[in-house]
């Protein structure tokens, strides 16, 4: 089965123009912090993940893509944060994010301005770390 998320030539700029004010907002703040810790432009993944970065992996059972190494996507119900919670170390941060859930490979966020950036600053820099090493 072939991968369906993968880099386009969206310009990440067009796709937050796109989104509602609120939205567009915070995805310019993330797309600022992001490139702050990670030294990369972004790029985007499908149709609506920003991604910095990307890394080769293989599961157990022989599936293999490439993924960013850091991203989100300012979805309209909630902002979705991937990759967060893998690197030692990261439970501990997200205890200290404020408010949000986790999912498998997700940490979602309803508002940006409820959550403490320094913090999210540090796990984006964890994580980015973590996956380089990959």
């Amino acid at each position: 089965m072939a991968q369906k998320t993968l880099p386009t030539d969206v310009p990440v700029d067009d796709f937050l123009a796109g989104l509602d004010a609120r939205r567009a907002s915070e995805g310019g703040e993330l797309v600022a912090l992001f490139r702050d810790v990670t030294g990369e432009e972004p790029v985007m993944w499908g149709p609506s993940i920003i991604g910095f970065g990307e890394y080769e992996y293989t599961y157990a059972s022989g599936h293999s893509g490439v993924w960013p190494k850091a991203g989100f996507s300012p979805r309209k119900a909630e902002l979705s944060l991937y990759g967060l919670q893998t690197a030692e170390g990261a439970g501990e941060l997200l205890d200290r994010l404020g408010p949000h859930r986790r999912g498998v490979d997700c940490v979602y966020v309803r508002r940006l301005d409820a959550i403490d950036r320094d913090v999210l600053r540090e796990l984006v820099a964890l994580s980015w770390e973590y996956y380089s090493r990959s």
